[in-house]
This record gives structure tokens, sequence and C-alpha cells, in this order.
């Protein structure tokens, strides 16, 4: 896709991974927030006849999640009963998830997400990828705290029986948490990081996967921002191109969303959006991954590339693609403004 080619954008555009101002959100502390009021709101809407959706849509979607905190610890001294299991008991299927998501803590919705790709037959890998790739060090650390807390394990010693080969040497390095940091530039090593892997790659018989995974890895996201433009003036081709067309599977998926999101995180994400959304039916699970993940971060920004990319607004996507109570809550968290 042309987004991913046009390197010269790189420099100017600060990563998310790096960035920790949460200004590019489409959710905001409420301005004179009462949790009492909404905690009472909350209530009639649950106990009353019948669940009225619309209340639980519009508290929870116009608070930031620092707001539900308080809102669910306040519900549990007035009730006796927790949030999430008051909503889990009156509300189903993909709506419930999206509620329950909403009032979880960041680090312990991510924490969650990882378990439940980690768990019963299969995993699931995209879901792996798309936290270990786009998150940052202190968001892994922190969905790795909790993971300690309420499993008594390691997650890397958990995803060690999960993920093999390649793909999972690759991924166990990210989900340690410990990308360089440093935003000072060394251009020398940027070019002898793009020599090393071209030698491994494009100008090899066959592709040497761990100088990849140890240079994608391990340095910090502005040092690869300048070794993609290095390795595109010694190769001529993008280091995305060369990896999709020397590698396969899992690993590839990693390394280019890697490479995508030291570019963009918000174009990453705006692809991911569209992907579920493509086709015949619709993967929920991932647009309320995103959607509930990003509201805080940089969903303003995703919107604005997700324009740029398709054409059309997401917003207009959301509605001809989800329904109901769900979909209200999708378009609630997304703002009409695209």
């Amino acid at each position: 896709m042309s987004a991913w080619d046009d390197l010269e954008l790189l420099l100017d555009s600060p990563s998310s991974l790096t960035t920790t101002s949460n200004a590019r959100g489409t959710v905001k502390d409420q301005a004179n927030f009462k949790a009492e009021e909404d905690v009472a709101a909350l209530r009639k809407a649950i106990e009353g006849l019948g669940t009225t959706e619309k209340t639980l849509i519009e508290v929870l979607t116009k608070r930031s999640n620092a707001q539900r905190q308080l809102i669910a610890t306040a519900y549990q001294k007035a009730t006796g009963r927790t949030l999430v299991a008051d909503l889990e008991g009156d509300t189903h299927g993909d709506f419930e998830d999206l509620l329950v998501a909403l009032v979880t803590p960041p680090a312990v919705y991510d924490c969650h997400e990882v378990m439940k790709a980690m768990k019963g037959p299969g995993t699931t890998e995209s879901t792996l990828t798309e936290i270990f790739a786009s998150r940052s060090n202190k968001q892994i650390k922190a969905l790795s705290d909790v993971y300690l807390k309420e499993t008594g394990r390691l997650v890397g010693h958990d995803l060690k029986s999960e993920v093999s080969g390649d793909y999972g040497k690759a991924l166990l390095i990210l989900a340690e948490g410990k990308r360089e940091e440093t935003t000072n530039v060394d251009t020398e090593k940027a070019k002898a990081d793009a020599k090393a892997l071209y030698e491994a790659g494009e100008k090899k018989w066959g592709t040497d996967e761990a100088k990849f995974i140890d240079i994608l890895c391990h340095r910090s996201v502005p040092q690869l921002q300048q070794t993609l433009i290095e390795y595109k003036n010694i190769s001529k081709k993008t280091l995305q191109e060369s990896i999709e067309s020397e590698m396969s599977g899992d690993l590839e998926n990693l390394l280019v969303s890697v490479v995508k999101c030291v570019k963009n995180v918000p174009a990453y994400f705006a692809e991911r959006l569209f992907k579920a959304m493509k086709g015949a039916g619709t993967t929920e699970s991932t647009l309320t991954r995103i959607m509930v993940s990003r509201s805080e971060i940089d969903l303003m920004d995703i919107k604005a590339e997700y324009k740029k990319l398709f054409g059309y607004t997401l917003y207009s996507q959301l509605e001809s693609e989800v329904s109901g109570n769900y979909g209200d809550t999708l378009k609630q968290l997304c703002g009409q403004d695209g």
C-alpha cells in the first residue's frame, strides 16, 4: 500500500510508540464529573425492568478510563456488586465485551487480551502480534505486571509454550518491553544496520532471520526510522517490501507490523480496522480492541489516516458494518467528525 512507501514523512511524524500524551484521543475526561450521579444512572439502567442500554452507552463512552474506574469503585460501594459482573449479567455478545473492555483499566485489558489469545486450542497470533508490535515499553511492562499479579507467572514464560520458531523468538524479545528508548539517532549505525539487513536478506540466498529480528526488535523507534531510509538508499526497495518477499507466515506479519508501527502507528491501526470490516463478516474482537485501546491515545489520528488511506471516514464504515447497541457504542467512541 502506497502509505507505507513514503519514507520522507517519517522524520517529521512522532510515532505513538514514543508519545505519551493522550491529546489525540477521542475520549477525554468529562468536565464536572460526579461518580455518584453516574452510579445512580447506571443502577437505574441496570436494575430497572429491562436494561436501558442507551444510558450505559452514554455514560461509559463519555467518560475517560480513569473516570470509569472511579465509577466502578463507587458502584461496588453502593451495591456490593461489581460493575463488570452486572454488565456481564445484563448485556451479552459483542456489546457486553465492549462495555466490559471500557470499564477495564488499559493494562489489565491488554493483559486479558494476551491471555485470551493464548487460551484454548490454537494461539491467536494476530492478536499477540498487534499488541506486542504496537505497544510502548511502558505499556508492555504494565501488562506484564498485571499478568504476574493475576497468574503468578511471567508472561514470557507462558508465551514460550505457545509460540515457537523465529516468530516465537521475535515475539519474546518484544514481550520483554526492552526496546532501546534513546531519541538520539546514530546515522552511522543506521547505515551499518541497513547494510547488515540488506546482506542478511535480499543479497543472499536464503534469509538470515536472526539479523532482522535482532535489529527490528531492539533498536529505538527514531533509530529504526533512520535505518528504513538508509535501507532504501542501498536497496531501492523498502525494508517492508524486502521482508514481504523474503519471509512468510507469522514472522513476516510480526516484522512487517513492527516496521509499520515504526513508520506510523495510527496508519497501522487504520489498516487493521479496515481489514476487520472488509469482506464477509466483521471481526468484532479486533474492532473492539482497537477502538477501546486507542480511544484515549491516538484515535483522532487513526481516523485521519483511515480517510487518507481509504477515501471515506471510519464513522461511515462503522455505520454500514456494525449495528445495534454494539455499533452505537463504537460510533460514540469514534465521534462523527470522521
